[in-house]
């Protein structure tokens, strides 16, 4: 059961491919894919490969990450916490991403029509810079328990 989990939550890189795809439904499904691959950056999809590559690794030999030193295994301490902390931060940080994106954009068109709503419009889009910090403070108590 947890190597299925974790085989889905390898996936979960693959969601944004998934709706850019759906939303160019318009053209066919080679043109999408082509667009979509080249839109990303170099360094973002050798990140992302490195990472999904390092995640892989970890979950199929745990014990050759921890004698590498890229996990510190205590005694008493659940396996997949750093895991479940990185979750916790990394979907955080996408939430709050489309957040900032959709309510600056938002405050940015609220702001060029009136001046005077610019100090309201700061708020929000701070409110939601918050989600990623909540994230982050769950991934600490996850860590620290």
């Amino acid at each position: 059961m947890n190597r299925i989990i974790a085989v889905l939550i390898a996936l979960l890189p693959l969601i944004p491919a998934g709706v850019f795809l759906l939303r160019r439904h318009k053209q066919g499904p080679a043109a999408a894919t082509r667009h979509f691959i080249l839109g990303l950056s170099t360094v973002n999809l050798v990140v992302a490969l490195l990472v999904l590559g390092l995640g892989l690794v970890w979950f199929f030999a745990p014990s050759l990450v921890a004698a590498a030193g890229l996990a510190q295994e205590a005694a008493g301490t659940d396996a997949y916490a750093s895991l479940a902390a990185g979750i916790a931060v990394g979907l955080g940080s996408v939430g709050a991403a489309y957040a900032v994106g959709t309510t600056g954009s938002a405050a940015v068109g609220a702001v060029a029509e009136k001046p005077e709503v610019f100090g309201r419009a700061l708020i929000f889009v701070g409110l939601a810079e918050g989600i990623a910090i909540y994230g982050l403070i769950i991934a600490f108590i996850i860590l620290n328990r």
